[in-house]
């Protein structure tokens, strides 16, 4: 079975860091990722997707002295759910990214659009009518075959 998360988006806000008694640190923070698609109309639109990540020891340390508010980054971990009781005594839960890995992929931190800052949008390619777009791989040639390794 696999528990794997992999994320590109932006910072939404400096990472809050505390440390606990027993010494270890745990960062957390929130990263913006943004999915673009045409509407009905043709017209394009942005649905922006908050994630919740928690960093443990030396990745906490990390993104402490590395991230800032704006910054894409590139990032890894695993889903985790935890549940609590609130102070009224109501049940709570929250799914969370557990980061194991980041890269800052651009320290532009005057960004504050949400996520994929690195990337162009799809407003930002050129539009081709009368393009065929196509899900499938192209067909396989008998010279294609001779290549094969086995």
């Amino acid at each position: 079975m696999v528990n794997k998360v992999t994320l590109i988006g932006n910072l939404g806000k400096d990472p809050e860091v505390r440390a606990l008694e027993n010494g270890a640190k745990v960062a957390k923070f929130s990263i913006a990722t943004n999915e673009n698609y045409r509407d009905k109309s043709g017209e394009w639109q942005t649905q922006t997707e908050w994630h919740e990540i928690v960093a443990w020891r030396a990745v906490a340390e990390r993104a402490e002295s590395s991230l800032k508010k704006g910054m894409t980054v590139y990032l890894e971990g695993k889903l985790s759910t935890r549940t609590w009781q609130d102070k009224d005594g109501n049940n709570r839960k929250t799914t969370e990214v557990v980061s194991n890995y980041f890269r800052v992929i651009n320290r532009n931190t005057s960004n504050s659009s949400g996520g994929g800052g690195a990337f162009s949008s799809p407003k930002d390619e050129p539009t081709v009518a009368n393009s065929p777009i196509s899900s499938s791989p192209p067909p396989i040639t008998e010279e294609a075959d001779d290549d094969l390794p086995f």
